[in-house]
């Protein structure tokens, strides 16, 4: 039986798309390992070797959060920044993540400082792509200075409890890096979690602020998100 030629971004992969995009999202959206994704498929009946689920990951799950990126809504004006540790092969790195006041997730920047220039990169890359806050929340000082020379009138604010709806968005970083073994290098972590990221922000709703009804219609559009995503890279 001739196989179908698969087109655009999927062009000279043997399996369809659709298996491609289903294995993608299992992983990201799901605390599994890239085993645990190859039995998935398995008792489908698709028989795939977890290292080419390895490679789909690597390859497609950049190009679908670079979409979700391109296409969200607009982010709100008022930003809660965090930084939390993250051991790589024996040395401490820091992962910097920003959060906007709807608790969606914008980017992510995995460095070896927490200090003025580390933040002031961090702003740089979230400005290229987001534009300026009006509000920016963190108790982290190099977050003034950096803001003073890039946005100097912009609000730093660094009372108590502010940023916890952004300390709270490491928990599913955590998980993962349970699962996966801890990150083998800063590149690997970046790659990972920036994908992780956009794809957590479409498909984990914040349940307990929904309905029943309002939650299983954000379900079924985040499924229609991935999906004309695929359409997409189908047709590239």
């Amino acid at each position: 039986m001739t196989k179908p030629k698969q087109s655009g971004a999927f062009s000279g992969h043997r399996f369809p798309p659709e298996i491609i995009a289903y294995a993608v999202w299992a992983y990201h959206r799901f605390p599994m390992s890239l085993r645990d994704v190859e039995d998935l498929l398995a008792a489908r009946g698709i028989t795939v070797n977890y290292e080419s689920i390895r490679a789909w990951v690597a390859k497609f799950g950049s190009q679908y959060a670079t979409v979700i990126r391109r296409d969200r809504p607009k982010v709100a004006d008022k930003w809660h920044l965090d930084e939390v540790g993250l051991p790589i092969n024996g040395k401490k790195y820091w992962l910097w993540r920003a959060v906007d006041s709807k608790g969606d997730v914008l980017d992510i920047l995995v460095q070896a400082r927490r200090n003025k220039r580390a933040a002031d990169r961090f702003f740089r890359k979230l400005f290229k792509a987001f534009g300026e806050p009006r509000v920016v929340t963190d108790k982290l000082r190099s977050y003034g200075a950096a803001l003073k020379k890039l946005a100097p009138g912009n609000e730093h604010r660094s009372h108590k409890g502010l940023n916890n709806r952004s300390e709270g968005s490491h928990r599913p970083t955590r998980r993962r890096e349970k699962i996966m073994g801890r990150f083998k290098s800063p590149r690997q972590a970046q790659q990972f979690i920036s994908v992780h990221d956009q794809v957590q922000t479409v498909f984990r709703p914040r349940r307990h602020t929904l309905s029943a009804t309002c939650y299983r219609q954000s379900r079924a559009d985040a499924h229609w998100i991935w999906d004309d995503i695929t359409r997409e890279l189908k047709a590239a």
